[in-house]
């Protein structure tokens, strides 16, 4: 494995991180991913 690969590599892993602990903090502040946080027109599945 080369230093680019490896470099490459671990800033895919910390850009998917970061992206899932944004998506499990929104989910905890009751906005979702399938209705962007408009509950009211959502129809009762985002939660």
């Amino acid at each position: 494995m080369t230093l680019g690969t490896f470099v490459v590599g671990l800033i895919l892993a910390v850009v998917v991180g970061l992206i899932v602990t944004v998506m499990i903090r929104d989910k905890r502040n009751g906005k979702s991913v399938q209705c962007g946080g408009n509950c009211k027109n959502c129809g009762g599945h985002c939660h």
